[in-house]
């Protein structure tokens, strides 16, 4: 039998469990740390499940950030300089990627801390993950607030994206699955990616087109 909830049956729910539940029903997200500097020049990264695509001419991509009613060093650093990076992590980081989810001091740097090396572009000021394979450069865009319950979808413009070129299809598609990528299931449980299928723009009345 399955088992069933009601708003206020997740309401009255003890709040650990009801923020593992609700964080893991919507299924696998995307796993991606996100890099800024402060204008003291100490570096941040954190990790996050929340990137989203926004648009692709010009490229936007969106996160979620939780209420700012405490510290919040990467949007707090991202808003001074403009700038920050997204970039993937695999099965051969997650470890260290998940670390950056500690709560540390702002004069410590999660890279240092967490066992990750930065990686500088020239003119660029926001430092990105050297073992990460896909690193985006964006620059801050807009952020706005939800009146639901406080978060903020934060957007940004890609400036720089570097990607291994073999990684690369003439068609602009992205083998994740050769790259490592992982995914998170909630807020704690990292998973691998496996390829299931590609397909064709579908039109009704033809047939499933799959895509080598």
């Amino acid at each position: 039998m399955p088992v069933q909830f009601d708003l206020h049956a997740l309401l009255q729910m003890e709040g650990r469990k009801r923020a593992t539940l609700i964080n893991k029903v919507a299924g696998y997200k995307t796993a991606n740390l996100i890099g800024t500097r402060s204008a003291g020049g100490v570096d941040n990264l954190a990790i996050f499940n929340s990137v989203v695509h926004i648009g692709a001419n010009p490229p936007f991509l969106g996160f979620i950030l939780r209420p700012t009613s405490v510290e919040r060093h990467t949007y707090e650093n991202l808003k001074e300089t403009g700038v920050y990076t997204i970039n993937m992590v695999t099965e051969g980081i997650h470890r260290e990627a998940h670390r950056t989810s500690g709560k540390f001091p702002e004069e410590v740097s999660e890279f240092e801390a967490c066992g990750l090396q930065p990686w500088y572009l020239e003119g660029f000021a926001a430092p990105f993950v050297a073992d990460s394979p896909v690193k985006l450069g964006l620059s801050f865009v807009e952020a706005h607030t939800l009146a639901c319950n406080g978060t903020r979808l934060v957007v940004g413009q890609i400036e720089h994206l570097v990607l291994p070129e073999d990684a690369l299809a003439p068609d602009g598609d992205i083998d994740l699955e050769a790259l490592g990528a992982v995914a998170i299931g909630g807020l704690d449980t990292y998973y691998r990616g496996v390829k299931l299928g590609r397909y064709g723009y579908f039109r009704p009345g033809e047939s499933l087109r799959e895509i080598p």
